[in-house]
């Protein structure tokens, strides 16, 4: 179905009774119905709709203990529905050369509606739990009360910042009119989702690593996958509907990995909240778990046959009419089913919320164990280095995800008959199991009680790993393995890719004017003030630390070493001096922690006592840590560097000889540009200057072959692709 023109602003979306969408009240009020409903008998059968009562203890009431939960579902839906039209405007829907299409605009307008009621269900949540929080009925909490709750819980905390973010959503998205911009807008829907999981029942499981990353992933993926579903069905229901079968097509091959991460997220959700088998059979939290888990098992049948049957007959229906509409009534009858089952999984989700899950076992209940999640190890030994893993599930999606995605892009190249360095491929997979070693084995266990181990987890992060991720050039890699987009003027992964290559941030982030001193200074920002011991109370704190550590060592070793595209070349004689720079503060920084006569962080380590070590000797000892493994990545950046400057020259020199055996030079081709330029202008009468022609940079695609860095060409007809330029 050809898409409405490009002058016709009007649209549905704004307007719920348009043709087409006649079906749309039905459908939602469906909807509602069954999300309150799975609430209420999720509440009852869990017992928090009819808690004991304590004669003579304060007690929020029954408008509260109801009041909250439905404001919560609404919060929840509000947030699936934002979600879902921001993923159709920029994922689902073709878009034109960067700017969305009318649909799609209303699609993010309509996101926008939905961000607000989401503020404003997010606000009542907020009031409402404050009261239970103070134990004080409707009407008894002011507001003043509230706003205290607000600054000082973490669980009012983290309401705010949603509504902070949702009420941005709101303002900004009425402008926003480029892909661009509906694709941050739809980042920030994402980021909203997540701090109320993070303060409920996974900030205080037992295994941190599984249960605030699983819930985080959770959350993400089911708004994902459920906004989706609803948002492509309300697509297909209008008859105006932008290209609705490559609509349908794009979601089913997003809904596939996202019911893979709902059930990776919710089965670590489980493990982290569940200290037996038994609990989940004998718990009123563990029975409502195996009844999320059923109905989970029957959306996955659905969305089965949607992929093997409602789709290949929606392909091959027959153009015209009456083709549009088996392929409509096709789509929507398993669709809507589909859409009304998750409904009530919101309810059975927020109800789950409101359940206590089971109670740990004594013998793991210590000071320990509630700061770190798991209890004071023994001491450190290889066995125990070896047995003692942690299974952070954020590392481990992050090694999988990547991993995967960069063999899958190797398979691809060589499939098609082109070659990838097998050297890169060794870089890149050193690069994951160094991630393995210090985030996910018996180190990261030590290095969360002593200072030394941490150290090394902090310089393998940040000076080891980027060495070998960006040595293995996952950007070169895409650009030549991702085919372009089908619908021309679309923006694919590629298309995505080539663009953040290109954009504005990337030309600050990595200048070396910025990349050098965030790699340097971070580390003493970070070690000598209190923030060290605030993120290193928190597993998300902790989380995000690592994470600086090696996105900031990434993109320094990038403009030192990279074989990506860059936004600009540096020369090699300054990437030198960079280098040992650098270098020459990080030794300081080691040597700076070694003098320290007083243990940094006591507000993190004196919460609980490791008997077998002294924490003055581990902090000298991780000092010089700091200290002596800078030499080994300098060491190994210097070979790679002078590796790089040598094969820079053999590459101008072989392109000299070519020059030469046709019998021009550089010289001759500037001067021929030139010539040109100036023709141009004698031809149009004016007076335009004659320009010179650009120096190629680290992003170009040059007639150097495959090794250069920028060529991204392939026989997959997807040309060559230019890196970005300085």
């Amino acid at each position: 179905m050809a898409p409405p023109a490009q002058n016709d602003t009007s649209t549905q979306v704004d307007h719920p009774d348009a043709p087409g969408t006649g079906r749309v009240p039905l459908f939602a009020g469906a909807a509602v119905v069954l999300s309150l409903a799975s609430l209420a008998l999720t509440l009852v059968l869990g017992g928090a709709a009819f808690p004991e009562v304590i004669p003579g203890l304060p007690d929020s009431g029954e408008a509260v203990r109801w009041g909250y939960p439905i404001a919560k579902v609404v919060m929840d839906g509000s947030a699936l529905m934002a979600v879902g039209l921001l993923l159709m405007a920029v994922v689902f829907l073709p878009s034109e050369r960067g700017r969305l299409t009318p649909q799609a605009v209303g699609y993010v307008h309509a996101a926008t509606w939905a961000a607000l009621a989401w503020a404003v269900a997010a606000v009542f949540t907020l009031y409402f739990q404050a009261a239970e929080f103070l134990a004080a009925t409707v009407g008894q909490v002011s507001v003043d009360e509230v706003t205290a709750y607000a600054g000082s819980v973490d669980g009012g905390i983290a309401l705010m910042f949603v509504v902070l973010l949702t009420t941005g959503i709101a303002l900004f998205g009425r402008t926003v009119v480029s892909a661009t911009g509906a694709f941050w807008l739809l980042v920030f829907a994402g980021i909203a989702t997540t701090p109320p999981a993070l303060t409920g029942h996974s900030a205080s499981a037992g295994a941190h690593e599984l249960a605030v990353t699983g819930l985080a992933l959770h959350i993400i993926t089911v708004c994902a996958w459920v906004g989706g579903l609803i948002a492509v069905t309300y697509h297909a229901m209008r008859r105006d509907a932008q290209d609705p079968v490559v609509a349908v097509n794009r979601f089913s091959r997003a809904a596939l990995w996202l019911y893979i991460g709902v059930a990776i997220s919710g089965v670590a959700s489980a493990l982290a909240r569940l200290y037996s088998l038994e609990s989940l059979f004998l718990t009123e939290y563990g029975l409502i778990m195996v009844v999320k888990a059923a109905i989970f098992a029957v959306l996955g049948v659905f969305g089965y046959m949607h992929r093997t049957s409602a789709l290949k007959r929606i392909e091959g229906a027959p153009s015209g009419a009456e083709g549009e509409t088996l392929r409509r009534g096709l789509f929507l009858r398993l669709a809507t089913v589909e859409a009304l089952i998750m409904a009530s999984v919101v309810g059975v989700s927020v109800g789950l919320g409101r359940t206590a899950p089971p109670d740990p076992p004594d013998d793991e209940v210590d000071q320990a164990a509630a700061i770190l999640g798991f209890p004071v190890p023994p001491p450190m030994d290889l066995h125990n280095i070896l047995t003692l893993w942690r299974p952070d599930l954020f590392f481990i999606m992050l090694v999988v995800v990547a991993g995967g995605l960069y063999l899958g892009g190797v398979m691809r190249l060589r499939k098609r008959g082109d070659t990838w360095p097998a050297v890169r491929i060794i870089a890149f997979v050193a690069g994951l199991l160094t991630i393995v070693a210090v985030q996910i084995s018996g180190f990261a266990t030590y290095a969360m009680v002593l200072f030394s181990q941490h150290m090394i987890q902090h310089m393998v992060i940040s000076m080891l790993t980027p060495i070998l991720l960006v040595l293995g050039a996952p950007a070169t890699l895409a650009l030549r393995a991702l085919k372009p987009a089908r619908v021309r003027g679309d923006r694919g992964p590629r298309e995505w890719v080539n663009l953040f290559l290109n954009s504005r941030f990337s030309q600050v982030v990595t200048h070396p004017g910025v990349a050098a001193p965030l790699f340097v200074f971070s580390p003493y920002i970070l070690y000598f003030t209190p923030l060290f011991a605030t993120l290193m109370n928190d597993h998300l704190g902790h989380m995000l630390m690592s994470m600086h550590f090696l996105i900031t060592g990434f993109l320094f070793y990038w403009i030192i070493i990279g074989i990506d595209p860059a936004p600009r070349k540096v020369p090699f004689l300054l990437r030198i001096l960079l280098l040992f720079v650098v270098m020459a503060f990080h030794a300081f920084f080691g040597v700076t922690i070694m003098m320290q006569s007083a243990p940094l962080a006591m507000d993190f380590y004196s919460q609980f006592e490791v008997p077998w070590s002294d924490q003055v000797e581990d902090q000298y000892t991780g000092g010089g840590i700091a200290w002596a493994l800078g030499e080994v990545p300098t060491l190994l950046v210097t070979v790679a560097l002078l590796f790089q400057w040598s094969k820079d020259d053999e590459r101008t020199e072989r392109r000299r000889e070519r020059h030469a055996a046709r019998g021009d030079s550089d010289d001759a081709d500037m001067d021929a540009y030139n010539a040109y330029l100036a023709e141009l202008a004698r031809r149009s009468g004016g007076s335009a200057a004659v320009q010179e022609a650009p120096e190629r940079t680290a992003g170009d695609t040059s007639e150097d072959g495959a090794d250069g860095p920028g060529d991204a060409s392939g026989p997959d007809g997807g040309g060559r692709t230019d890196g970005p330029r300085g």
